[in-house]
């Protein structure tokens, strides 16, 4: 009888990053994909089931309490408890304060942050008590210098940053590595060259370039633990 794998959990899949790590992470893991979109999950769970590996969809609004923990009850009866926790899930509305309304930057912090909270506090105490496991966070450069039109998603971003660096004072002892990536650039996605004609190919982060940064980090040895790390792509200025 096959043993049965470990489970990673990817929250925020799109046609990018979100894509790129549950394809990538399939490819050892039992993977549980969110997204908002129940028909994009369903599409991707079948090219990742032709490949090979064992998915479960489960989509949500990452940013309700309720569907969170209704979600991660669902991932933990059909697939057991999370090992790795992934958290992809990032939107926001651009603008400046006079632009923004206050609904705008709540549901920008909820995505962001919010989510993350719930999610870490949902795969928390599983781990605790196997004493392993691995939560991974996507940040932007927003969350380190917010620019005037980032008035909701920096600070949301800058949240986001510090829930990581506490998580992983509290968690890296007992044995849970926690890190924060910066992408810092603009992420090739279908079709999103051809909307913005000032970039190149090269100027764009491949998505499974960035999802082998992740698998890295999700696997180092403990003595040598990453907490921050960035990925752009080798033109971009900073």
């Amino acid at each position: 009888m096959a043993e049965a794998k470990q489970v990673a959990v990817v929250l925020g899949v799109g046609p990018g990053l979100g894509a790129a790590l549950a394809r990538r992470f399939a490819q050892g893991y039992a993977v549980a994909i969110n997204a908002r979109s129940a028909e994009y999950l369903r599409s991707l769970a079948g090219e990742i089931r032709t490949a090979g590996g064992q998915v479960l969809e489960v989509p949500a609004d990452i940013g309700d309490r309720a569907q969170v923990e209704a979600m991660f009850k669902s991932i933990r009866e059909r697939l057991g408890p999370p090992a790795v926790l992934l958290y992809n899930a990032g939107s926001g509305t651009w603008g400046t304060i006079t632009e923004l309304t206050p609904e705008q930057y709540e549901h920008t912090w909820r995505v962001n942050a919010y989510g993350a909270f719930l999610s870490a506090k949902e795969v928390a105490s599983d781990m605790i008590a196997r004493g392993h496991g691995v939560m991974l966070f996507t940040g932007a450069t927003a969350g380190m210098k917010a620019g005037p039109k980032s008035v909701a998603f920096g600070p949301a971003k800058f949240a986001l940053r510090g829930l990581a660096q506490s998580l992983s004072r509290d968690l890296g002892p007992k044995g849970i590595h926690v890190a924060w990536i910066n992408v810092d650039g603009v992420i090739a996605i279908p079709g999103r060259r051809e909307r913005l004609a000032q970039f190149k190919e090269e100027d764009l982060l491949k998505p499974d370039a960035i999802a082998e940064t992740y698998w890295h980090l999700a696997h180092q040895d403990r003595s040598a633990w990453t907490m921050e790390l960035e990925v752009r792509p080798f033109k971009e200025k900073f």
